[in-house]
């Protein structure tokens, strides 16, 4: 089976040996004194001693600060992940978001009027410091707000498309991620059929659910960890990292407490701040579980890509072994059955 070079924006650099651990580059030893001269050099702002690094799993992210005290985070998108037309889409569509005075963070202008630096093979952007908490859970009114502040993201991504980012469709990125893991040697010889044919039945079953769904341009990846909670004002959505072009419930189904028939309150509260700004197609809603199968492949695919780089991942210790597998395996083939018994009715969705 062939591996694509790219999932449309999304690079996979080609497999040498497997679980062979790449050669280090600057991108894994970059310095405090490299950082922020380039920060300095960017802004055209001097900055002070301070440097943290800020835990991320895909890129290398720091928090400074400039002499007058600003505090600024500085982001190295990770080489050989995303395309440099892609990062520039992420970062025009947050300050699309920004221009409607949405509450996101959107990068600084740098000194020559872009948003995108460049340090040998690495892309990398300056972004103010915005401080906050992430909740475990939401009250009534935190749900029709959040329904509210999507509603107004997803107007804005509606706009135009994305060229350069995945498109969240099974039979396209879904299918490419599972063309990855196959390719990888990742997989035991006597588990790789059973991942091959669950993977195919679930691309064959949901692919028929998103034909002539709208697509616009979304967050990809919002969840509770991506939104922040700042006393007195609105919640803000960051990291837009994932962004891709897909239907408007990609947004919405990883926010709820567990699958549909068991989260009714929270969804009908959301869409109904939702519909305060932009109509919500409720056929969507169908779309949840495979939507979850999906995300289960990325997951994994994810896990190999790190794998392909570092010759390890950071996610789960126990990745590649065969009980891994088997539980993999096991978790997709319950997710089909789920798809195929269909969601429940519930009220007026």
């Amino acid at each position: 089976m062939n591996l694509p070079a790219k999932i449309k924006g999304y690079e996979f650099p080609r497999m040498k040996s497997a679980g062979k651990k790449k050669k280090k580059t600057a991108f894994h030893v970059l310095t405090p004194d490299t950082v922020i001269t380039l920060a300095e050099s960017a802004l055209d702002i001097p900055f002070s001693n301070l440097f943290r690094p800020c835990n991320s799993y895909i890129n290398r992210v720091f928090e400074l600060e400039q002499a007058d005290g600003a505090g600024r985070i500085i982001k190295f998108y990770r080489p050989d992940r995303w395309t440099r037309k892609a990062i520039q889409q992420e970062h025009d569509f947050l300050l699309e978001l920004a221009g409607e005075e949405i509450p996101v963070i959107a990068p600084l202008p740098l000194q020559d009027g872009s948003t995108l630096g460049k340090f040998k093979d690495m892309d990398f952007a300056l972004f103010p410091k915005c401080g906050g908490r992430c909740l475990d859970e939401f009250n009534d009114d935190q749900w029709l707000e959040l329904g509210r502040l999507l509603a107004r993201i997803h107007n804005v991504g509606a706009v135009h498309e994305a060229k350069d980012r995945i498109s969240l469709l099974p039979a396209v990125s879904t299918r490419g991620q599972v063309d990855l893991i196959l390719s990888s040697g990742q997989i035991p010889a006597d588990l790789r059929e059973a991942f091959a044919g669950v993977a195919g039945e679930i691309i064959d079953e949901i692919q028929p659910l998103f034909t002539k769904m709208e697509m616009i341009r979304l967050h990809g990846d919002c969840h509770f960890g991506n939104i922040i909670y700042r006393p007195g004002e609105s919640f803000y959505l960051i990291d837009f990292d994932d962004m891709v072009m897909g239907p408007a419930v990609q947004d919405f189904w990883m926010l709820l407490p567990g699958i549909l028939a068991d989260s009714f309150v929270e969804a009908d509260l959301f869409l109904e701040g939702y519909e305060t700004f932009r109509r919500f197609d409720r056929r969507t809603l169908r779309l949840l579980e495979p939507l979850r199968a999906m995300r289960y492949i990325h997951y994994i695919a994810w896990c190999v890509h790190q794998v392909r780089e570092d010759g390890k991942t950071r996610a789960r210790e126990d990745f590649g072994t065969p009980v891994y597998w088997r539980n993999e395996i096991k978790d997709l083939q319950d997710q089909l059955e789920r798809i195929r018994k269909g969601p429940a009715r519930i009220g007026n969705m």
